[in-house]
């Protein structure tokens, strides 16, 4: 560890200027402005300069800020090696230091310290929300801002790309529309969006990782902007080879008509589980099988709230829709079975058998009538339905 004193005093919190004479706590755990010269040796030694408030700062985050150190000797390397994994994806290390988000962008009450205070408060309540005509007009505008960073970063899909290049893409077009990527540091969550590949289920880390001819990508993007969220994702084929995998088209165009076909019911009075039961018929007349661990949620002000939807047939969905009402349809379908495991990160989970898995969704909005698409795709929207092979 190397520390060294300083005669500069700390500033008032408003005298700091967004200058890179600022510094920041690199503990996800903290993430406070600080006057602090205490650093990360190791980082120091790789000439990556990262600043802790105090020791206490740097103990706690050490689990986590270790994955940014690279290893001697290898460029890149799977930290868990005695992990046994269910596929053929690997976690690639070390991890690129996420930029810090500009202090003019507002961002959600976990962007310091990881913890969801207003959520884990709101979680207690049970309470579903109705938004205001005005926060309906703010989250339309975000829902297409959304869109609009999801499209930037699709259109890069390509064989040889890395998934941190498809993360450095979702931070820069969200920092560039004033907004913040949800993800970051969301429960320590380490990176601006969620990249799954093949098997991975969701939650898949960005990391060093390279897109091949064949592959299947999941890209899971919210934005913060005017103090909502707005939430979507699709999987994406990579190259021309994935295309031509009949089971894997079969996958991947099921679980896109699933979701739309569970969004065309949506309205008022209609019992949030009932959508399990439209995304269990197609994907079973299909030959996949619907992921059960991971659910749908409401969302505005908040990334993650009531009401839940589950994806799979006879749950125990509590609730009904009402317009005014924004939620997430987002079902994960597998090639084989519905089961998952974690890996050590917490966060990337994958098929128990190492088959692939796909995922989309939407935001939604109840309306009068019916329900309205926020995270529509348009017509430059890259990606879209592939013809099933015979």
């Amino acid at each position: 560890m190397s520390a060294t004193k300083t005669e500069t005093k700390a500033k008032p919190e408003d005298d700091y200027s967004e200058t890179a004479d600022v510094r920041y706590c690199a503990s996800p755990l903290c993430g406070k402005r600080t006057t602090s010269n205490l650093k990360c040796p190791v980082c120091l030694k790789n000439g990556i300069e990262q600043y802790f408030c105090n020791s206490k700062c740097f103990r706690e985050a050490w689990h986590l800020h270790k994955a940014c150190h690279p290893k001697e000797g290898c460029d890149s390397y799977n930290p868990y090696p005695e992990f046994e994994f269910s596929g053929e994806v690997r976690p690639t290390y070390p991890l690129t230091i996420e930029k810090h988000v500009p202090e003019s962008i507002e961002r959600p009450d976990y962007a310091r310290d990881g913890k969801p205070v207003s959520e884990m408060k709101n979680d207690r309540t049970n309470k579903v929300r109705v938004l205001s005509p005005e926060e309906i007009k703010k989250m339309r505008i975000v829902c297409k801002l959304g869109r609009e960073v999801l499209d930037a970063a699709a259109a890069a899909i390509r064989p040889g790309i890395t998934t941190e290049d498809i993360d450095k893409i979702i931070y820069e077009e969200s920092v560039k529309r004033k907004a913040y990527p949800s993800p970051l540091n969301y429960f320590n969550y380490p990176k601006s969006v969620c990249v799954s590949v093949n098997e991975v289920i969701c939650h898949g880390i960005p990391d060093k990782s390279v897109l091949k001819d064949g592959d299947i990508v999941n890209l899971d993007v919210t934005i913060y902007k005017f103090g909502l969220h707005a939430d979507l994702n699709e999987t994406y084929y990579v190259g021309e080879k994935a295309k031509q995998n009949k089971e894997l088209v079969n996958l991947v165009e099921t679980t896109r008509e699933a979701t739309m076909a569970a969004i065309a019911t949506v309205k008022p009075g209609m019992p949030f589980r009932h959508f399990g039961d439209v995304i269990e018929k197609h994907a079973k007349e299909n030959g996949v099988s619907v992921v059960r661990t991971y659910v749908g949620h409401g969302i505005n002000n908040l990334f993650h709230c009531q009401p839940d939807i589950m994806h799979y047939a006879r749950n125990k969905a509590v609730g009904t829709c009402k317009a005014g009402i924004c939620f997430t349809i987002e079902p994960m379908l597998n090639m084989g079975t519905y089961r998952d495991i974690i890996w050590p990160d917490n966060w990337t989970a994958t098929t128990a058998d190492g088959k692939p898995s796909a995922q989309f969704e939407h935001t939604l909005l109840v309306t009068e009538d019916g329900v309205e698409i926020l995270t529509a795709r348009n017509k430059h929207s890259p990606g879209g339905p592939v013809k099933r092979l015979q």
